[in-house]
């Protein structure tokens, strides 16, 4: 398979997304190095993957655009490792080039996403990487498109835009997300978590006034939409296309 994001494709869309003033750094690094930050000992551990240019990155210079990444059930536990099987973290360990600082939380085996620690997670990176603040992006896939459901709809101002893969969201909580870009994705034929889980949503971010959701229903396709919607480099542009507006930079 082609790389997705070659080098020279991750500077054009550094380029045509509006690249800010850093106010804030982390201390200097090679390209290539993947850093682990401390955060919080209730927090949660996680893989960070840093464009290039970024682990070098100093007050005054250019800022990246952030995406949080939350796993399904089958990536619970200890073993960090475990985070990069699916999703971006796969698409970034194959091609450094990625253009997103990309914060892959692993949760401990038998819980649930905590929104409070995500939360707390996302401050933490805010913080101390150089994070464009206008350009925070949330997916997740299965037990983590759950999430990213639940999250986008408890802080809706803090995303520019977010794409739940096989995930299921609260159709009561919809209006709140009726001003954020969301990309959904789902396999017809998902007996895990239903494909109604994605309609439902869609729907009712439509009855509240919202026009700013899609949906995309893979045919013939399980519960494994991660592969398809992942390994298309359109779901990256259309993130980069979103900033929260007004955001100071």
């Amino acid at each position: 398979m082609k790389r997705l994001f070659p080098l020279a494709l991750a500077f054009m869309l550094a380029a045509c997304t509006g690249l800010g003033s850093l106010h804030a750094a982390p201390a200097p690094l090679e390209d290539g190095q993947r850093p682990q930050p401390p955060v919080a000992a209730d927090g949660y551990d996680y893989q960070l993957h840093l464009p290039p240019g970024a682990a070098r990155a100093a007050p005054g210079e250019e800022r990246w655009p952030l995406m949080i990444f939350l796993h399904g059930s089958g990536e619970r536990g200890s073993d960090i490792a475990k985070v990069k099987v699916h999703g971006p973290p796969k698409v970034a360990d194959r091609d450094p080039s990625f253009p997103f600082i990309l914060l892959s939380p692993q949760l401990p085996a038998e819980e649930d996403w905590d929104l409070a620690k995500l939360d707390a997670l996302l401050d933490h990176a805010l913080a101390t990487l150089p994070v464009d603040s206008a350009r925070i992006y949330l997916t997740g896939l299965s037990r983590g498109g759950h999430a990213s459901w639940r999250w986008a709809a408890a802080e809706p101002g803090r995303f520019a835009a977010v794409a739940p893969v096989a995930g299921r969201g609260d159709p009561d909580k919809a209006c709140a997300l009726t001003d954020i870009p969301i990309w959904a994705f789902h396999g017809d034929r998902d007996d895990v978590v239903t494909p109604e889980g994605s309609f439902a949503m869609a729907r009712a971010i439509r009855a509240c006034g919202g026009r700013k959701s899609r949906l995309t229903i893979y045919p013939d396709l399980g519960h494994n939409a991660w592969d398809p919607a992942y390994d298309d480099p359109a779901l990256y542009l259309w993130l980069l296309s979103h900033r929260i507006e007004g955001d100071a930079q």
